[in-house]
């Protein structure tokens, strides 16, 4: 179903006691977003989609100038489960006449800004989506067999103008990630007017940060990397004063090798989700090049700037020292804070002053404790506490509640490195969509990766060779 333009939005949605919906999602990040879209084109399925902030916006403190997704644009919110839909990244530009500077711009990973745009264009034209709406309870509905789910219609300030409820069959929850600050750390971040802050909130304080004298980034990661390109950029050469530190061993690049991607399929994620338990938690810290590795043009990109800066015959004062961990820190008079840093190959200790500290140390998954309080008891959990999230991405309840709760970016120790990714953005959907409507409203690939991750071809992906399942005549001792 292809279009030139959008339709046109529609009002918020709404539902009398009688007229449940048939999928509610909480939270309108891309991979609700990506549901939501998907959903618009599954004939007399009725969805109604809420987030609290009062429209969408994509990590905005990180739209640094010429930074690009590191998925292929291919990888929008519809493309690989439905090419056809209207809410595909080219009907996007088509819509706004720039298909063909696109087509000869020849860039296959598009602006970080131009992505958030285009979430936007969808999210201002789906209908179904609520803003400002926040979510403040679930329950389950044992005499009606639906979910219960309250709400509070929020002002500009945030403020609860009106409450209300609606009734669904299933949830979609789509909480996202909330910046993660290390313990360590926490005391100066949280102090009014420390210059401590995390990567996420960099774009809104980088001039107060270029008019620190030294400047001192954490992780290195790929947000890492271009938080230190762009002060280094910006920064007079022979007066940078910039150090970057991080924990792991080296600066190291993401895999990007075609054979390494194919860890983001749904092959490997149907051969992650196959696994144990223990071998699951064994192997995520294993794969960290996967996902908090820096891209190759930003690797290079920061050495030809530092070589840049050698012309002249002297050195940056830029130092980047891998292998370290912060200890403590603490602040010195009023302008100084003080790390106290470990090398944990070396294992000496060293002091490290400087004057504003940007923190590019990840995300975590936001709890859903709070928002399913009243669920708590229906839940299944693995030996370490964590929610237990079947192949469908649902959440397993106790089997007197049959309406389904979904979960999308929540499950990495269940689904695998592919679990925040936006390349299976689609393909998740479409797995929930057909769920949820009980048919393949979505026809899935049998098969996405030439790996095969598995001696079990149910879970490892392969599909018509020639390697048979032994396991009856020659069992596989596990460890």
């Amino acid at each position: 179903m292809s279009t030139t333009h959008p339709p046109q939005p529609a009002p918020a949605p709404t539902a009398g006691a009688d007229e449940p919906y048939d999928l509610a999602g909480i939270g309108i990040g891309p991979f609700n977003l990506s549901l939501a879209a998907l959903a618009y084109g599954v004939p007399g399925l009725r969805t109604a989609f809420y987030e609290q902030r009062p429209a969408f916006r994509w990590h905005p403190g990180l739209l640094i100038e010429g930074s690009t997704l590191q998925v292929p644009f291919l990888a929008d919110l519809v493309t690989l489960a439905d090419p056809t839909s209207p809410w595909t990244f080219l009907n996007y530009l088509h819509d706004q006449d720039r298909l063909f500077p696109f087509y000869f711009a020849e860039r296959f990973h598009v602006r970080r800004a131009e992505y958030d745009a285009y979430c936007r264009w969808v999210s201002e034209h789906l209908p179904g989506l609520s803003f400002s709406h926040q979510i403040d309870s679930v329950r389950w509905n044992p005499d009606r067999e639906l979910f219960e789910v309250d709400f509070a219609q929020l002002d500009a300030d945030a403020e609860a103008v009106a409450l209300g409820r609606i009734y669904a069959r299933h949830l979609a929850l789509g909480l996202g990630t909330e910046p993660h600050v290390p313990e360590p750390l926490r005391p100066l971040a949280d102090a009014h007017g420390v210059p401590v802050l995390h990567s996420a909130h960099y774009l809104d304080h980088r001039a107060e940060l270029l008019a620190a004298d030294h400047i001192t980034v954490v992780g290195s990661g790929q947000s890492g990397a271009e938080v230190f390109l762009d002060l280094l950029r910006r920064r007079p050469a022979g007066r940078e004063g910039l150090h970057w530190l991080t924990r792991t061993a080296a600066f190291a690049p993401m895999e990007y090798s075609k054979l390494g991607l194919e860890q983001f399929t749904p092959d490997h994620t149907r051969y992650f989700h196959g696994l144990d338990e223990p071998t699951r938690d064994a192997l995520l810290p294993r794969q960290w090049q996967l996902y908090k590795g820096i891209d190759q043009e930003t690797i290079a990109a920061i050495h030809d700037e530092l070589y840049d800066r050698t012309l002249d015959g002297g050195w940056p004062d830029a130092v980047l020292t891998p292998g370290v961990r912060v200890r403590t820190a603490g602040r010195v008079g009023t302008s100084t804070i003080e790390l106290h840093v470990e090398h944990e190959y070396q294992h000496t200790r060293s002091r490290l002053s400087t004057h504003a500290v940007v923190l590019a140390t990840g995300y975590r998954e936001r709890a859903t404790d709070t928002l399913l309080a009243d669920l708590q008891p229906h839940l299944r959990r693995d030996g370490s506490g964590r929610p237990l999230v079947d192949e469908q991405q649902r959440l397993v309840l106790d089997p007197a509640i049959t309406g389904s709760v979904y979960v999308q970016n929540a499950e990495r120790h269940t689904h695998g490195v592919g679990a925040p990714d936006l390349g299976l953005a689609a393909w998740r959907g479409a797995v929930i969509l057909n769920s949820v409507t009980g048919r393949m409203a979505f026809p899935l690939p049998r098969r996405t990766a030439f790996t095969t991750f598995g001696l079990d071809p149910t879970t490892g992906g392969h599909r018509g060779g020639k390697l048979s399942d032994q396991r009856d005549r020659h069992p596989v001792a596990r460890a």
